[in-house]
């Protein structure tokens, strides 16, 4: 191997055909061997630096090897402290609990317990459905349509999107979806203040009907913004009467903040938007400051199950409770999330700017820096609320044209068609203009071959 082919994105690209699986995703859409992180950039193999706002699917709050999280990885090792513990404390996992413990609503942090498990956000749902049906004797999840909860057997079950779920029988059963608020595609053909408050009414009614067809429910998850499902944020109102109709029910009320924890959305929790207190939180991606961790929070009441009931050998990943020690003290101590809030307000405005010069946006929403694009196809036929179709294949090609320019983006939501911001939380604002302004062109650019092509097919039909 010469070292002309090494320094080319193709041949590890190449090779990483080769040898990984076929489930592999995210380098089919961005194809870069990358070599050196900083910040907000990333530079591949051939030397070409691009803004990451994919961010580890959110896992890099602080970016890519920000200086608290590089000293707090480098005092673990000259310190000799243990690296693997398994669920044997330490005094870094005791200072890891105290400050995640203090970033909490003191009502639920007063009350809380919390358990360690895999290294995966999906294994933190696994025990998350273990905690309350053990503690309920129930069976019934009430999931949500458009959710995500990760791709182990009891989370994919809980996902909305069947593309996953189709080649795989026997997946969990008793699990029951209900309507969520997408406002843009209302399923009730409302929209707005009207479709938020049918999609209560009809979820209370479902809870009420004693002829539903769900036995009494072990608990309900949710998400307070859907990431993978297009970014699609729950009303605050929607959230609270969630809130009360599981509590009067005593429904376990699990609020899955994966994606959404330490900040994201503008708060360090996305459920502190609308003052709820959750019954069962699920945490991952930035809790371990980069590092892989992923842990559940519980009511005190629900703490029902037998030691050994959940387990995971990495359940004791000391470097990543130090990492994620650092950022949790360094988020809180600088107010990132109160600087996420207003950077996502500046990302919002610029992409707004750019829905109302191209038509192919459909829609701009989110919350904080977790803001989604939604691009559909104005030569169809718009729905009673006025919504265009998706248009996967240009959100697919205006994602191409901001690779191209230098710029990560993923796609989500239905069809892949939601151009997807997930930026580090340490963005500034001259960086937020320069992504929009790639993003612009990258719209521009990939108007302008749909029309082309447009024209081409007419032309050749004639």
């Amino acid at each position: 191997m010469s070292p002309a082919q090494v320094l080319n994105n193709q041949h590890y690209l190449s090779s990483q055909e080769r040898r990984e699986s076929n489930a592999r995703s995210y380098p089919r859409r961005i194809p870069i061997a990358i070599k050196e992180a900083v910040g907000i950039t990333v530079k591949d193999v051939e030397g070409k630096t691009y803004f990451d706002c994919l961010s580890g699917a959110g896992t890099l709050a602080l970016g890519h090897n920000h200086p608290v999280v590089i000293e707090a990885i480098q005092q673990v090792l000259t310190k000799k402290l243990p690296l693997h513990t398994l669920d044997i404390t330490t005094p870094v996992k005791e200072e890891f609990v105290e400050e995640l413990f203090n970033s909490l609503p003191k009502e639920f942090a007063s009350r809380a317990k919390i358990q360690f498990c895999g290294p995966a956000g999906a294994d933190a749902v696994e025990a998350a459905l273990k905690i309350v049906k053990t503690a309920t004797g129930r069976r019934s999840i009430l999931s949500y349509q458009g959710a995500y909860h990760g791709m182990t057997h009891g989370s994919l079950s809980l996902t909305g999107n069947t593309g996953p779920k189709e080649p795989v029988s026997g997946l969990m059963s008793d699990v029951h979806f209900l309507p969520y608020p997408y406002s843009y595609r209302c399923p009730f053909g409302q929209g707005g203040k009207t479709g938020e408050q049918i999609c209560s009414q009809y979820i209370e009614h479902v809870l009420n009907d004693p002829e539903s067809g769900i036995t009494t429910p072990a608990g309900m998850i949710m998400e307070i913004v859907q990431g993978e499902g297009g970014v699609i944020p729950a009303p605050d109102e929607w959230v609270r009467n969630i809130r009360t109709m599981t509590r009067r029910r005593e429904i376990p009320l699990i609020v899955d903040e994966v994606q959404t924890g330490l900040g994201r959305t503008g708060k360090l929790f996305a459920f502190e938007h609308s003052g709820i207190v959750p019954d069962v939180l699920v945490l991952s991606k930035a809790i371990g400051g980069s590092l892989p961790l992923a842990v559940v929070i519980y009511d005190e009441s629900l703490d029902q199950w037998s030691p050994g009931a959940h387990a995971g050998t990495f359940r004791g990943n000391q470097m990543a409770m130090a990492a994620g020690l650092a950022t949790i003290r360094f988020i809180r101590n600088n107010r990132i999330d109160e600087h996420a809030s207003c950077m996502g307000e500046r990302l919002m405005s610029h992409l707004k700017a750019v829905q109302k010069d191209y038509g192919l946006i459909g829609d701009v929403r989110g919350r904080g820096l977790m803001i989604g694009v939604e691009i559909v196809n104005t030569r169809l036929r718009p729905d009673s609320l006025g919504s265009y179709p998706a248009d996967p294949k240009l959100a697919r090609q205006i994602q191409q044209e901001c690779f191209d320019r230098g710029l990560i983006l993923e796609l989500g939501g239905r069809h892949g068609s939601v151009v997807r911001f997930l930026p580090p939380l340490i963005i500034t604002p001259e960086q937020v203009d320069q992504i929009c302004h790639i993003f612009a062109e990258a719209v521009q650019a990939a108007e302008k071959k749909m029309v082309q092509t447009a024209s081409w097919r007419v032309n050749k039909q004639e």
